[in-house]
């Protein structure tokens, strides 16, 4: 079987600027046709506007522009987050979708340039001596004396060219929405960043408040052993029944188990946060030390307005929502003609030895081709309304996203006020029942107090100390998830 080019008849430079004219002709003719038979698409003004201020301050410090490392001053936690950064592994996979975006961008704006090819062919031809080509090859002579050869050889060398010409603008604005789709990437990015490092510290402050109550539970554990034992001297003394060394001796068992539920949940944590920093199970290095001396600095929330900076989700919808608008742009060019020229320049012959001779071998070809949706406009009409939907749809997205923006930022400012007079109230109630419980020991040992009112003492000052290492907790959450509301951490 032979492999063989054809090429169009070769053109005069006249006749190519004959094909341009009537090309441009049949398109402008066509456009104006095509044109106003563009569908109408539904229309939605984009509403960004937000409220002037969050408390009434028209403070424009920002705490959001503050790096990470000057906002957690704790070095364990700083390594963590560092690790985190390069090795995390949900966030190389964006990373990678980062990369896959710039790609779409190359390959967009290889679209809008000429395709050119080289290409060398060989083949062979034999065709029947009783044909009308058989015939005319066997009465043709390439040099006298000499027929042409049967069977009939064919080699070539040369280079080809395609190109759309962009008169439309399609293959521009595809490539601008790829590239404003990129930069979006990029925004999504600097979002996970900022929950990643939201993520790690959260974990990580629940992992100090985890260790101080397992410190507080220990430490009650020795309280309750010491009071089980004077129980059970004083049951030898007849000052007391068996009942109550029973009960003693039950709240020891259960403040015991207490313990391995919070060792349990310590593992859990640590594993947690090594997950997130992308490594297998061991040991959180930390100092549990410095959590209840923690004391959250006061927050700078700015202004509203400059969430539409600073937050990475904002910017990404935005883009999101640009990307859209070019998209229907691209959509609309498919109801007009679409012009593509094609051209060839090469060497043919059927003898290698002829193959580079010159002009007999020598090959060209320029055509150009106009060509209109005529049949098919259901399709191309229903792609042009869906990207009109996806437009829409990217505005409310982009509505909502700032809306949701601006809710937590707000929730989080009224958060932290109402936990900093939670903590105090809670710190009065921990002293109050801290002292009760010496109270309630003393009152029992002289007899003066039954061992259910030192039970129950002994419990709520437990359970005290516990609300108040988790009211800390939640104020240094609240730390974190203000940042991460302001759109910090990504800078």
């Amino acid at each position: 079987m032979k492999t063989k080019v054809h090429y169009p008849n070769k053109l005069t430079t006249n006749m190519l600027k004959r094909i341009l004219y009537i090309s441009l002709g049949v398109a402008s003719l066509s456009f104006a046709v095509t044109s106003c038979k563009t569908p109408e698409l539904a229309e939605k003004a984009i509403n960004d506007t937000v409220p002037e201020s969050f408390n009434g301050s028209q403070d424009t410090t920002n705490t959001a522009t503050l790096d990470w490392k000057e906002y957690f001053s704790d070095p364990y936690l700083r390594t963590l987050i560092d690790t985190a950064l390069s090795k995390n592994q949900e966030l190389n996979i964006t990373l990678q979708e980062i990369q896959i975006a710039q790609n779409e961008v190359r390959v967009r704006k290889g679209e809008i340039l000429p395709s050119v090819n080289i290409g060398v062919g060989a083949g062979v031809d034999k065709v029947g001596r009783y044909t009308s080509q058989g015939a005319n090859d066997a009465n043709t002579e390439i040099k006298p004396g000499k027929e042409m050869p049967d069977p009939l050889q064919d080699y070539v060398v040369g280079a080809f060219a395609t190109w759309e010409v962009d008169i439309w603008k399609k293959l521009r604005n595809a490539k601008k929405s790829a590239l404003t789709r990129y930069l979006g990437s990029i925004e999504g990015k600097n979002f996970m960043v900022t929950n990643l490092i939201a993520e790690i510290a959260n974990s990580y402050y629940e992992l100090l408040a985890l260790d101080n109550q397992l410190e507080i539970v220990q430490q009650n554990i020795e309280i309750q052993n010491n009071a089980l034992e004077i129980v059970k001297y004083q049951k030898n003394a007849a000052r007391v029944t068996e009942l109550a060394v029973k009960r003693f001796e039950a709240q020891v068992l259960n403040t015991r188990s207490i313990q391995y539920e919070i060792q349990q949940q310590i593992i859990e944590t640590e594993n947690r946060i090594n997950f997130l920093v992308g490594r297998f199970p061991q040991r959180v290095e930390r100092d549990h030390r410095v959590f209840t001396d923690l004391v959250p600095e006061m927050v700078h929330a700015g202004i509203p307005s400059q969430l539409l900076q600073n937050r990475p989700d904002i910017r990404q919808a935005e883009l999101e929502l640009a990307a859209s608008k070019v998209d229907i742009q691209v959509a609309k060019a498919d109801f007009y003609p679409k012009l593509e020229i094609s051209a060839g320049l090469g060497f043919n012959a059927f003898n290698p030895s002829y193959l580079f001779t010159s002009p007999q071998s020598l090959i060209y070809s320029l055509a150009g081709e106009l060509v209109a949706p005529l049949i098919n406009r259901n399709a191309i009409k229903a792609r042009y309304l869906t990207a009109n939907a996806m437009q829409i749809q990217a505005i409310y997205n982009y509505e909502q996203t700032i809306l949701n923006a601006y809710i937590e930022v707000a929730n989080q400012l009224s958060n932290i006020d109402n936990l900093e007079k939670t903590y105090d109230l809670k710190t009065q109630q921990v002293n109050a029942l801290t002292q009760s419980v010496d109270i309630s020991n003393d009152l029992f040992k002289s007899a003066r107090a039954d061992y259910m009112e030192v039970l129950l003492t002994q419990r709520d000052a437990l359970e005290s100390r516990f609300d108040l290492i988790e009211t800390k907790m939640k104020q240094m959450h609240a730390k974190v998830n203000i940042y991460q509301a302001l759109g910090g951490g990504w800078y």
